[in-house]
């Protein structure tokens, strides 16, 4: 996977630097200098310049780029209009991070559907998520193994977890799954009710929009999700 993070602050730094470590390739920009080459040796490719140029940042490769992360925290302007320019540029996939919730809202104006809060989610497991596609959240419990929350692989829609046979072809276990559910209200309202359904029995039918809480190895848990 090829990343770009902006803003090498001590969340977007620890970001650019797992996912490197992952064996990923990563470009992290920021206008300071003194951070890049405080990095370079530790991500991917390192780059000083201004994020909200246009001229600057269509230079960029971001055609082959999977995943761009503004990380910018210290100045919401900047984090702002980067965030723009990027969504503007049309790239493949765009999160960005909020300071607060006014912020966010402004994020959201601007077609942001994916936001982070680093204040309240670390880089590990961020890293996690973007690493391991489907994952919505992460419990690491050391370098090699994981509780995960993560979607329904489609081609799985409708079969029981004995069917999938999940422990003998991948090497995992469902702890239990999660359904989400969307409810009206009496004056029209939608809301989402989510539902843990217990733990998992291996006749239980899997639907598209349920989320599996599984245990086991990262790479095994990879292998399922890929």
């Amino acid at each position: 996977m090829k990343y770009i993070i902006v803003g090498l602050g001590s969340f977007g730094s620890s970001l650019a630097i797992k996912l490197t470590e992952k064996g990923n390739e990563v470009i992290g920009i920021d206008t300071n200098m003194g951070r890049v080459d405080m990095y370079k040796e530790r991500i991917s490719h390192c780059i000083c310049m201004d994020a909200t140029d246009e001229h600057t940042v269509s230079g960029l490769p971001l055609k082959d780029t999977d995943l761009v992360v503004v990380a910018i925290g210290e100045n919401k302007g900047a984090n702002i209009m980067a965030t723009a320019l990027f969504k503007n540029l049309q790239v493949k996939r765009l999160i960005s991070r909020a300071i607060d919730s006014l912020h966010e809202k402004v994020l959201h104006a601007i077609g942001i559907d994916e936001i982070v809060h680093p204040e309240e989610e670390s880089a590990e497991r961020w890293a996690k998520k973007l690493c391991l596609k489907g994952v919505l959240n992460s419990f690491e419990l050391n370098d090699d193994f994981s509780i995960v929350e993560a979607v329904l692989p489609p081609e799985f829609d409708g079969k029981t977890i004995r069917e999938i046979n999940i422990r003998e072809n991948y090497n995992l276990i469902v702890l239990t799954t999660i359904s989400n559910k969307e409810v009206k209200s009496i004056i029209g309202k939608t809301r989402n009710i989510t539902k843990v359904k217990g733990v998992a029995n291996p006749d239980n039918t899997l639907y598209l929009d349920d989320i599996l809480v599984i245990y086991g190895s990262n790479k095994d848990i990879k292998r399922f999700l890929n």
